[in-house]
């Protein structure tokens, strides 16, 4: 695997083999107010819609703009370039002789694709691996929902001209083409074709591949959260979002197509036998595909006192945003040295009065990241006024009048806190499924094969609660709980949902980002005995190679 942080260019190229047709855009367009039915005495929300019209493909000359970007020769094959068209920019690319144009910035978080890599057909965003197909402009690695749009280029007495919407380039993305649902009035209400048990990436990644791909008939997605997917990573980095502002799609999307969410409807068992989920209260569904995406559960801490008022796991937005609420200008004890504690700590260093963090290891990301480089983010933390208390761990949390006063170390010291959030780890969510039959290893993890299925025909499982086969590691069966996994596991699943046998090749790739600096890692370096570091460790611009 490689590490790199942003002044470094690595280029790693992920091969998948994509059966993908072009797909032209749809406008979702109409609002309709979701539907409330009454079943067994409890309302239940279902987002329904009517049916948008799709939009004319062949727009009002107006609404296009045609601007001469370019000279032929100003183009290497290989380049890219950033043009503006004047309403907007586009990104040129010229490869195999061929010019492509396509949105300029990536649809995850905005990055700038001109300084990306450009590699067989493909272009990589730099931020956080997205990869678009610079012919269709279609997304085929994550994160990220949306593809690319696409322009026109036609060459003219050796000048390049794109041909473009307004629109296109103002928005810089575009939703694939969706299928709609047969009709509403068909459905019996406790049966679905597809149920997703989980509203995370990997479950509304599976839901809009379905529909992308055809499938018309129904989909219902179930969560415990109060909200739609939205987006849970953020919540470390900038923890004073408000759910709107990180949902993956807004409300009328899932009107739109089609794509049935029910909020806090936690599942409490799944009967194969008889193709049918039971939900804690009592309801059940029944289904012909079953998709399991439920994620992982935070480990508590099991110390004296761990009821105390102002512990927190950050979970959902509102714990996030109460935990800023509590910890600005007080003292914030975090304990775990892991991606969430580091995050939270990098977020509050400056709004509160005091960071601690409390660490079993010796030093912050040890085991991923070697010795040298987790000492080197060490010193990044202490030099932004975190302090760090290593080698030790919680061993009561004291309160006053209820409310958290104190937090005493194993080493004896007692550290003032106002408020602590605990990182330190997590176990999947798939305690529901312990008498299903459904294949668990001794840690918890879902096995799935290659084609995220279970053991059990017709049940798929994806993202942080799955074990899988990496190609990369010969098959070996392992977890992965990155973001841009659960995307891909999600797309995987429902396109064998629909037969389509494909298989899983991707490359994992996580991200993290504390102090304006971001620490992006590929491959899976479970077990290294060198680190091979160039480029300036002290400064943080290097590559790190693990090697075994």
């Amino acid at each position: 695997g490689f590490l790199f942080v942003p002044a470094v260019e690595v280029k790693i190229e992920v091969v998948i083999p994509e059966k993908e047709r072009s797909k032209e855009e749809m406008s979702p367009n109409g609002k309709a107010s979701p539907l409330i039915y009454k079943v067994n005495g409890t309302a239940r929300h279902y987002h329904l819609e009517e049916h948008p019209m799709a939009s004319n493909p062949y727009h009002i000359p107006k609404d296009v703009v045609e601007a001469s970007v370019c000279h032929v020769k100003d183009l290497e094959n290989g380049q890219m370039r950033e043009v503006d068209l004047g309403c907007g920019k586009a990104l040129l690319i010229k490869e195999g002789g061929e010019f492509h144009a396509v949105g300029h910035k990536c649809p995850h978080y905005g990055a700038p694709l001109v300084k990306g890599v450009l590699s067989k057909g493909r272009v990589r965003c730099p931020w956080h691996g997205a990869c678009f197909n610079i012919g269709t402009g279609d997304i085929e690695d994550f994160p990220g929902l949306d593809s690319l749009p696409r322009f026109q280029v036609k060459i003219e007495k050796e000048k390049v001209y794109i041909r473009a919407s307004k629109q296109a380039l103002q928005t810089q993305r575009r939703t694939k083409m969706m299928a709609k649902c047969i009709s509403l009035s068909n459905y019996n209400l406790s049966s679905t074709n597809v149920l997703i048990i989980g509203a995370g990436a990997a479950g509304l990644v599976c839901a809009e591949t379905l529909r992308q791909e055809g499938f018309s008939d129904r989909i219902v997605v179930c969560t415990m959260d109060r909200h739609l997917p939205y987006d849970r990573p953020k919540l470390s980095k900038s923890m004073d979002s408000h759910p709107e502002q990180i949902a993956l799609r807004p409300k009328e999307f899932f009107r739109a197509y089609d794509i049935e969410v029910l909020t806090e409807m936690p599942v409490a068992a799944v009967d194969i036998k008889n193709k049918t989920a039971v939900f804690k209260d009592g309801f059940k569904m029944e289904y012909n595909k079953l998709l399991v995406a439920t994620g992982n559960t935070p480990k508590a801490l099991s110390c004296k006192g761990k009821e105390v008022e102002n512990v927190f796991n950050i979970r959902t937005p509102e714990d996030a945003n109460r935990v800023v609420k509590l910890a600005t200008s007080k003292n914030v004890v975090i304990v775990g040295a892991s991606f969430l504690g580091m995050e939270v700590a990098a977020y509050l260093a400056e709004r509160a009065h005091s960071v601690s963090l409390v660490e079993l290891e010796e030093v912050p990301f040890k085991k991923f990241f070697g010795e040298r480089v987790g000492r080197a983010v060490m010193k990044m933390f202490e030099s932004n006024r975190v302090k760090f208390y290593m080698q030790t761990e919680v061993s009561e949390l004291r309160e006053q009048e209820g409310k958290l006063k104190e937090v005493v170390l194993k080493s004896g010291k007692v550290l003032r806190a106002d408020v602590c959030v605990v990182g330190v780890g997590a176990v999947p969510a798939t305690g529901f499924l312990k008498q299903s039959g459904i294949n668990i290893d001794s840690k918890g993890f879902i096995v799935v094969n290659k084609m995220m299925q279970t053991n059990i025909p017709g049940v798929f499982a994806a993202g942080d609660a799955v074990t899988f086969p990496l190609a990369l590691r010969n098959n070996k069966k392992v977890n992965v709980p990155h973001w841009q996994m659960a995307h891909m596991h999600g797309r995987i699943a429902a396109l064998n949902m629909l037969a389509h046998g494909m298989e899983i090749s991707t490359v994992p790739y996580l991200w993290t980002a504390m102090f304006g600096k971001s620490i992006r890692y590929a491959g899976h370096g479970e077990g290294f005995d060198d680190v091979v570091i160039q480029g300036d460790l002290d400064e943080l611009k290097f590559v790190a190679f693990y090697t075994k």
